[in-house]
């Protein structure tokens, strides 16, 4: 009898750690592709940042959930305007505090299925300690055999304690005022 339970006990066990696995990110192809401006968008500026590390959770070909952490120190200026200048002020205690909070991590709490091809989800986001919840869709695909994931979004800095020159700061200038909104355009790509 001992040995039916053993048996039926490793046969749940197997079937349940078959059923749910991870797959992990390509870091050298995913990215965050970011772009700020001033309030009235009479300047951007536009970027990329790094994942250090990242998977999705997925059970039967659903997706389950997905945990990303991203490489603050990576933070780049693609635009070509005041690159060092710009990246560096970026860097600083006055944006990301990057030598104190060196990673962003965005950690899935609610999948839920749309479409064939799109889901919601429901994540905390932490900068710089700061955990906040926030709402996207992501739109995958199969190319090649591995996942591609794309997703757009807006975050309101502020929320993450990312005050500099922001709309609410009392006395900023009015044209020099940097729009609280960064957009935010993440492609994963999986291994």
């Amino acid at each position: 009898m001992k040995k039916i339970i053993l048996l039926v006990i490793i046969i749940c066990f197997t079937s349940i750690t078959n059923a749910q696995k991870n797959i992990e990110i390509d870091t050298t192809k995913s990215v965050v592709k970011w772009t700020g401006s001033n309030l009235f968008k009479y300047n951007k500026h536009f970027g990329t940042v790094k994942f250090i590390s990242g998977h999705i959770i997925k059970s039967n070909d659903v997706i389950l959930g997905g945990y990303f952490e991203i490489d603050m120190n990576s933070i780049a200026n693609t635009d070509g305007k005041y690159n060092e200048m710009l990246v560096g002020h970026l860097k600083n205690q006055d944006f990301f505090d990057v030598e104190k909070h060196p990673r962003a991590i965005i950690k899935f709490i609610e999948v839920v299925h749309k479409n064939v091809n799109t889901i919601k989800v429901k994540a905390n986001l932490t900068i710089k300690n700061v955990t906040n919840a926030i709402d996207f869709n992501i739109k995958f695909k199969v190319v090649d055999g591995k996942y591609e994931m794309n997703s757009k979004f807006i975050m309101d800095r502020t929320r993450w304690g990312v005050n500099y020159e922001s709309k609410g700061m009392f006395g900023s200038v009015k044209d020099g005022i940097i729009s609280d909104a960064i957009e935010f355009e993440v492609v994963l790509i999986f291994n």
